[in-house]
């Protein structure tokens, strides 16, 4: 008889019930101006959602927790043309109270976002410019870095060829400005780590088409010409952002020697045939959702959705002042499917993170290396150190 009474009472209980109240929104908008360039292989072609899709992921993990503590998490893709759109799309954000965005824009795009509506308390994610600057002289203390830096890319290799004894490079660079700004990272490293540029070479973009009949015939002579009578190297190391020539370096040289850097071993934070602890599950559910491979951009969104998502949830609210507080704060971190939590530096607000080195089909090493050792942090061996910041947070 006590059961049936305690039975009907709990299927009457949410009739008398207060009503739910309705879940605060997190919204977060996606600025994305893309840069399109050609690629010298289709694989490796960009996709209409680049970056885009690891957010809408990480949107559908944050509302999983959110649900639990009355939070929705919204996102929003706000596509721009040029550089000169992104004031007014900023100025758009802060009217209608969005205050959260996650961008994946040039440097300068983005410090014209950053500085737009700072005042009413917008907080950036960038997850796409990888320029040093960014987190150096022209710093701000509303933009979180989760892409990595250009020197944080460039030590995570050198430790790594270091670490081989492949310690006397071949440096090639471009001719774009994005060239020589990896080829100055790669110095730096070179001379950080302890390996030698034994020479320089400078490759000129001429034009021209990248695809035609006769293409694999011209590469095939071009490079081992490019290439000949250097002097003794372990390694060619690449500096082409701009994709004109480094896909067309392995296996083509006129020595038989490793590439690396912009082809061959690239340094990334992922990649898609990144596995390892649990990645494997991520990789499946993005598959499942956009039926491509997740890629460094990609990852790198979802990382940024993701922090929000945290900070939301441990603050208790979608106020970018308190999230902030806490992002910066000690307590702070977030798994990535990297092997640990990733914490973020306070003098820069750049994501500390191991940096993979991916041959293009498989994972051959993780940096930092073993033996690589730091006072604080291992990571903070990737990357401009604290004593070396030209940071002020402003």
């Amino acid at each position: 008889m006590i059961r049936h009474l305690i039975a009907a009472a709990l299927a009457l209980a949410p009739a008398f019930a207060a009503p739910a109240a309705e879940p605060t929104a997190v919204k977060i908008a996606y600025l994305r101006l893309p840069e399109t360039k050609a690629t010298i292989s289709l694989l490796d072609a960009a996709s209409d959602n680049d970056g885009i899709a690891g957010a809408r992921l990480a949107i559908e993990d944050n509302n999983t927790t959110g649900r639990f503590l009355n939070q929705r998490f919204v996102l929003e893709d706000i596509r721009l043309t040029t550089a000169n759109d992104v004031s007014g799309a900023v100025a758009a954000l802060a009217e209608r109270g969005i205050r959260l965005a996650i961008a994946d824009m040039p440097a300068d795009a983005l410090l014209k976002a950053a500085d737009a509506r700072r005042e009413q308390g917008l907080l950036l994610l960038n997850a796409g410019a990888i320029d040093d600057r960014l987190r150096e002289e022209d710093c701000r203390a509303n933009v979180i870095h989760v892409a990595p830096t250009r020197s944080m890319l460039a030590d995570a290799l050198a430790q790594y060829l270091v670490w081989k004894k492949w310690q006397r490079w071949l440096l090639v660079v471009g001719s774009h400005p994005k060239d020589k700004l990896f080829a100055n990272a790669l110095r730096r490293a070179a001379t950080r780590f302890g390996a030698r540029i034994v020479q320089e070479r400078v490759f000129e973009d001429t034009g021209g088409a990248r695809r035609t009949d006769s293409g694999l015939t011209q590469v095939q002579r071009q490079i081992p010409l490019f290439t000949q009578s250097a002097p003794n190297y372990d390694v060619l190391v690449a500096a082409d952002e701009s994709e004109v020539f480094a896909g067309y370096l392995p296996y083509r040289t006129r020595d038989p020697r490793p590439v690396a850097g912009s082809a061959g071993l690239i340094p990334k934070t992922w990649d898609p045939a990144h596995d390892q602890w649990g990645a494997n599950q991520l990789q499946n559910r993005f598959m499942a959702m956009f039926h491509r491979r997740m890629n460094a951009l990609d990852g790198q969104s979802w990382t940024a959705t993701r922090i929000i998502g945290e900070a939301a949830t441990r603050t208790h609210s979608a106020d970018t002042e308190k999230m902030l507080a806490y992002l910066k704060s000690p307590e702070f971190t977030v798994a990535a499917f990297k092997g640990q939590g990733l914490t973020l530096r306070d003098w820069n607000l750049q994501l500390r993170q191991p940096i993979l080195l991916s041959d293009g089909r498989a994972i051959v090493s993780v940096s930092p290396q073993e033996g690589f050792l730091h006072q604080f942090s291992d990571l903070d061996t990737l990357g401009y150190d604290r004593p070396e910041t030209k940071c002020r947070l402003q």
